[in-house]
Parts: C-alpha cells; structure tokens; sequence
C-alpha cells in the first residue's frame, strides 16, 4: 500500500542535465508597467523619495537572476557571466529588457523573465505611494540561443 498516496504523475522530478553538452546561453526578455505621468515624471527627475528608482530596480533584478535557483521550484544552479537591464521611457509606460548570458548545460530564460519582472514589481514597490494603478503587463521571452532545443527569436 502506498502511504504517501502519490502517484506516478504526482512526482517531482528535477531534470537530469548531466550529459547536455556546455553551450553559450543568452536570453532577452522584456515587460512593461504602465504608471500615471506624474509617476513617470518623478522616475525621471529623479525624484523619488525613497531612492533611485532604475537604479535600485536594475540592483533588485540583477539580485533576482543570480537567485532564480532558490526561488523557482526546480531550476538549476547557474553561473552567470552577464546581465544586462535597460530601462526605456514610453509614453505612460516604462519598458524593462533583461539581457542574461552563461556558459552551461542549461538555459538562462528564467533568469531574465524573474530580472525582468523583479524590476518592475520593485519600480511599482517604489512608487506605489504615489500611484497604486500602475500595471506590470506583457511580460514574455524575446529571444533564446545555445542549447538542444536551438535558437528561439518572437
């Protein structure tokens, strides 16, 4: 008798990545938030009482890549050579790009996507006195290179 009462498709498996050959791996992706343009005005100025908000959003997604292992249930351990976070002004939004790059047996997709949208839940964090409507959309992977699976451009 099964005491845990799990069955087959119940089971967690981590995958096995142990014969996958080591290939540069890239991954860019983006989202945006949208904010009221006296919110985008005071990113702009600088003038955000609690800080530098690109800054501390680039420090928080860059934290957040390095970290995907011991947040995302089942990802694998990476090191990673290169992040890059851009930050583009639109009119009532704020885009976010995550560039992330390694060398591995694994890809960097979730790293990039958790940059992407640790950067904008910290600019909402950050500015939600001022603005609580703001809206973290569109969140999705740009492109993918190296690996079995090949390259993936959208």
């Amino acid at each position: 008798m099964n005491k845990n009462n799990n069955t087959e498709s119940d089971q967690i498996r981590v995958s096995d990545i142990s014969n996958k050959e080591v290939t540069e791996r890239l991954a860019v992706s983006e989202g945006y938030i949208s904010l009221s343009s006296e919110t985008l005005s005071i990113i702009k100025q600088n003038s955000n009482k609690k800080g530098n908000v690109i800054a501390t959003a680039k420090v928080a997604g860059i934290m957040a890549a390095k970290q995907t292992s011991n947040i995302i249930p089942l990802t694998h351990p990476l090191s990673i050579e290169n992040i890059e976070i851009e930050f583009t002004f639109l009119e009532n939004k704020l885009k976010c790009q995550s560039t992330v790059c390694t060398s591995g047996k694994t890809g960097v997709e979730i790293e990039a996507l958790l940059a992407t949208e640790i950067c904008l839940l910290t600019v909402y964090d950050m500015c939600k006195y001022i603005d609580k409507s703001m809206i973290i959309s569109d969140i999705k992977l740009l492109k993918k290179t190296g690996g079995k699976s090949g390259d993936f451009q959208r």
